[in-house]
Protein backbone atom coordinates (compact mmCIF):
# COMPACT_ATOMS: atom_id res chain seq x y z
CA UNK A 1 0.00 0.00 0.00
CA UNK A 2 1.05 3.57 -0.62
CA UNK A 3 2.43 5.77 2.13
CA UNK A 4 0.03 8.57 2.93
CA UNK A 5 0.51 11.57 0.66
CA UNK A 6 3.11 9.95 -1.56
CA UNK A 7 2.61 9.42 -5.27
CA UNK A 8 3.24 5.96 -6.74
CA UNK A 9 6.23 5.45 -9.00
CA UNK A 10 6.99 2.49 -11.25
CA UNK A 11 10.73 2.22 -11.82
CA UNK A 12 11.54 0.73 -15.22
CA UNK A 13 14.74 -1.27 -15.69
CA UNK A 14 16.75 1.40 -17.52
CA UNK A 15 16.76 3.61 -14.40
CA UNK A 16 18.16 0.84 -12.20
CA UNK A 17 20.76 0.05 -14.86
CA UNK A 18 21.93 3.66 -15.11
CA UNK A 19 22.05 3.93 -11.32
CA UNK A 20 24.40 1.02 -10.82
CA UNK A 21 26.45 0.92 -14.03
CA UNK A 22 30.11 1.81 -14.23
CA UNK A 23 30.52 5.39 -15.48
CA UNK A 24 30.18 5.51 -19.24
CA UNK A 25 32.66 7.18 -21.57
CA UNK A 26 29.72 8.33 -23.70
CA UNK A 27 28.96 11.86 -22.55
CA UNK A 28 25.16 11.56 -22.84
CA UNK A 29 25.02 8.21 -21.07
CA UNK A 30 27.37 9.54 -18.36
CA UNK A 31 25.05 12.51 -17.86
CA UNK A 32 22.01 10.23 -17.54
CA UNK A 33 23.92 8.11 -15.02
CA UNK A 34 24.83 11.15 -12.92
CA UNK A 35 21.30 12.53 -13.07
CA UNK A 36 19.98 9.13 -11.99
CA UNK A 37 22.38 8.88 -9.06
CA UNK A 38 21.48 12.38 -7.82
CA UNK A 39 17.77 11.78 -8.35
CA UNK A 40 17.99 8.48 -6.47
CA UNK A 41 19.81 10.17 -3.59
CA UNK A 42 17.53 13.20 -3.25
CA UNK A 43 14.17 12.53 -4.87
CA UNK A 44 13.17 8.88 -4.74
CA UNK A 45 12.10 8.97 -1.09
CA UNK A 46 9.29 11.35 -2.07
CA UNK A 47 7.51 8.44 -3.80
CA UNK A 48 6.15 5.02 -3.01
CA UNK A 49 8.26 2.94 -5.38
CA UNK A 50 7.29 -0.18 -7.27
CA UNK A 51 8.99 -2.61 -9.60
CA UNK A 52 7.69 -5.76 -11.28
CA UNK A 53 8.63 -9.32 -12.07
CA UNK A 54 9.73 -7.96 -15.45
CA UNK A 55 12.21 -5.53 -13.87
CA UNK A 56 13.56 -8.30 -11.65
CA UNK A 57 14.00 -10.60 -14.64
CA UNK A 58 15.90 -7.94 -16.58
CA UNK A 59 18.18 -6.78 -13.76
CA UNK A 60 19.37 -10.31 -12.99
CA UNK A 61 20.83 -10.67 -16.49
CA UNK A 62 24.40 -9.87 -17.45
CA UNK A 63 27.45 -9.60 -15.22
CA UNK A 64 26.70 -11.32 -11.89
CA UNK A 65 28.37 -8.58 -9.79
CA UNK A 66 26.40 -5.87 -11.59
CA UNK A 67 23.21 -7.90 -11.19
CA UNK A 68 23.74 -8.02 -7.43
CA UNK A 69 24.13 -4.22 -7.31
CA UNK A 70 20.93 -3.77 -9.31
CA UNK A 71 19.02 -6.17 -7.06
CA UNK A 72 20.24 -4.41 -3.91
CA UNK A 73 19.13 -1.05 -5.31
CA UNK A 74 15.49 -2.20 -5.58
CA UNK A 75 15.42 -4.59 -2.62
CA UNK A 76 12.93 -2.59 -0.56
CA UNK A 77 10.44 -1.80 -3.31
CA UNK A 78 7.01 -3.39 -3.61
CA UNK A 79 6.61 -5.75 -6.53
CA UNK A 80 3.71 -5.66 -8.99
CA UNK A 81 2.63 -8.96 -10.54
CA UNK A 82 1.27 -10.12 -13.85
CA UNK A 83 -2.54 -10.20 -13.85
CA UNK A 84 -5.22 -10.93 -16.45
CA UNK A 85 -5.72 -7.16 -16.87
CA UNK A 86 -2.02 -6.69 -17.62
CA UNK A 87 -2.20 -9.40 -20.30
CA UNK A 88 -5.29 -7.77 -21.82
CA UNK A 89 -3.62 -4.37 -21.87
CA UNK A 90 -0.49 -5.75 -23.52
CA UNK A 91 -2.68 -7.20 -26.26
CA UNK A 92 -4.48 -3.84 -26.73
CA UNK A 93 -1.25 -1.84 -26.69
CA UNK A 94 0.40 -4.18 -29.22
CA UNK A 95 -2.25 -3.25 -31.77
CA UNK A 96 -1.74 0.51 -31.40
CA UNK A 97 1.74 1.38 -30.11
CA UNK A 98 3.76 -0.25 -32.91
CA UNK A 99 6.49 -1.40 -30.54
CA UNK A 100 8.55 -4.11 -32.26
CA UNK A 101 8.31 -7.70 -31.07
CA UNK A 102 11.94 -7.51 -29.91
CA UNK A 103 10.91 -4.83 -27.39
CA UNK A 104 7.64 -6.48 -26.32
CA UNK A 105 8.72 -6.44 -22.67
CA UNK A 106 8.33 -2.65 -22.75
CA UNK A 107 4.60 -3.17 -23.29
CA UNK A 108 4.50 -5.14 -20.05
CA UNK A 109 6.20 -2.32 -18.13
CA UNK A 110 3.56 0.09 -19.39
CA UNK A 111 0.63 -2.29 -18.89
CA UNK A 112 1.53 -3.28 -15.35
CA UNK A 113 1.84 0.39 -14.41
CA UNK A 114 -1.54 1.25 -15.91
CA UNK A 115 -3.25 -1.81 -14.43
CA UNK A 116 -1.98 -0.89 -10.96
CA UNK A 117 -2.89 2.79 -11.17
CA UNK A 118 0.64 4.14 -10.92
CA UNK A 119 1.01 7.92 -10.87
CA UNK A 120 4.36 7.82 -12.70
CA UNK A 121 6.49 5.55 -14.84
CA UNK A 122 10.12 6.61 -14.71
CA UNK A 123 12.34 5.44 -17.56
CA UNK A 124 15.34 6.36 -19.68
CA UNK A 125 13.92 4.28 -22.54
CA UNK A 126 13.06 7.10 -24.94
CA UNK A 127 12.50 4.76 -27.86
CA UNK A 128 9.61 2.63 -26.55
CA UNK A 129 8.40 4.07 -23.23
CA UNK A 130 9.26 7.71 -22.44
CA UNK A 131 8.43 8.84 -25.95
CA UNK A 132 5.95 11.57 -26.90
CA UNK A 133 4.43 9.52 -29.74
CA UNK A 134 4.01 6.45 -27.53
CA UNK A 135 2.47 8.57 -24.75
CA UNK A 136 -0.03 10.11 -27.16
CA UNK A 137 -1.15 6.75 -28.55
CA UNK A 138 -1.23 5.23 -25.06
CA UNK A 139 -3.48 8.01 -23.78
CA UNK A 140 -5.88 7.38 -26.66
CA UNK A 141 -6.10 3.65 -25.95
CA UNK A 142 -6.49 4.17 -22.21
CA UNK A 143 -9.15 6.82 -22.71
CA UNK A 144 -11.21 4.34 -24.75
CA UNK A 145 -10.72 1.75 -22.00
CA UNK A 146 -11.59 4.28 -19.25
CA UNK A 147 -8.13 3.87 -17.72
CA UNK A 148 -5.83 6.58 -16.38
CA UNK A 149 -2.44 6.90 -18.08
CA UNK A 150 0.46 7.44 -15.69
CA UNK A 151 2.81 10.32 -16.34
CA UNK A 152 5.75 8.79 -18.21
CA UNK A 153 9.03 10.63 -17.78
CA UNK A 154 12.75 10.43 -17.07
CA UNK A 155 14.22 10.86 -13.58
CA UNK A 156 15.37 14.33 -14.63
CA UNK A 157 11.74 15.38 -15.10
CA UNK A 158 10.82 14.26 -11.59
CA UNK A 159 12.93 16.69 -9.66
CA UNK A 160 11.54 19.14 -7.15
CA UNK A 161 12.37 22.75 -6.45
CA UNK A 162 14.72 21.72 -3.65
CA UNK A 163 16.90 19.63 -5.97
CA UNK A 164 20.36 21.17 -5.50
Amino acid sequence: MRAKGKKSLYIETSVVSYLTARPSRDIITAAYQQITREWWAFEIRKYTCYISDFVLAEITKGDPKAAVLRQKAVAGFAQLSLTPLVRTLVHEYEKVLAIPRSARLDLFHIAISVANGMDYIVSWNFKHIANAFIREKLQGVNYKLSLRTPTICSPEELTGDDYE
